[in-house]
């Protein structure tokens, strides 16, 4: 069965509205945990505009499952990854003004600054993942960097309304992950999924992982957050 990470970052926001104590995003990995899923995900931000260096440090005390650090591929996150030894660092693109991660690394342009970046962090025994496109040419380009994972961005799915549209970007996906998988590379997925969309991206066997917080912390508003998480393998178990 496709396994299921939480993203926990908008506990954080919520608490930074307030710039106050609580929510407090630590509190959520044994709720998420217990109710099945298979890691915690957490983005630490060049701005801090969520999750702090504080929670980075209590998240991995307290994450039992694994541990997905979502990182710019800065200096100063290698040395803050290399210290905290997440079990898994996604690197991801980021700029100051966008409200969420906007689209994939580009590879073309990073390629030779993440051929001297990653080893750094493979040393310490942490898996690399790459969030990219479903592209064929950023696909390669991935294995030529010797990570262990890419996490397809879904994004233009998620956010596809026509028919014809959602049927396009999801063949990109499911013929990236396929071509992914052929070159001996492990393929996880995310970003704007929710508990419609998914239903069709879990058709995709080649795609192992999936990073969901957004929606599943929506609903855990009115429903709590045990029942969220369940409710969203519920459908993970339907279509397994």
């Amino acid at each position: 069965m496709t396994k299921l990470c939480i993203n926990i970052d908008h506990v954080a926001t919520l608490r930074e509205a307030r710039a106050a104590n609580e929510p407090d995003p630590v509190h959520t990995v044994s709720v998420c945990e217990l109710a099945g899923a298979s890691g915690i995900v957490c983005h630490l931000r060049e701005d801090r505009r969520h999750i702090n260096d504080r929670d980075l440090r209590l998240l991995r005390e307290v994450t039992k499952t694994k541990l997905d650090l979502e990182m710019a591929a800065t200096e100063e996150m290698k040395t803050i990854a290399r210290e905290v030894l997440p079990e898994l660092v996604t690197l991801v693109p980021e700029r100051r003004l966008e409200l969420t991660t906007e689209g994939g690394l580009d590879l073309t342009r990073s390629h030779l600054h993440l051929r001297d970046y990653i080893p750094a962090l493979q040393e310490k025994e942490i898996e690399v993942s790459l969030f990219i496109d479903p592209v064929k040419t950023q696909i390669e380009l991935a294995r030529d960097l010797g990570v262990e994972y890419i996490e397809i961005h879904t994004g233009e799915y998620a956010n596809a309304i026509r028919e014809k549209d959602v049927e396009r970007e999801w063949q990109r996906i499911a013929e990236a992950a396929r071509y992914a998988t052929s070159l001996g590379l492990k393929v996880n997925a995310g970003h704007g999924l929710n508990y419609l969309n998914v239903q069709r991206i879990l058709e995709i066997k080649e795609i192992g992982e999936m990073s969901i917080g957004h929606s599943i912390l929506s609903r855990a508003i009115f429903v709590g957050l045990d029942r969220a998480v369940r409710d969203m393998l519920d459908i993970f178990r339907l279509h397994a």
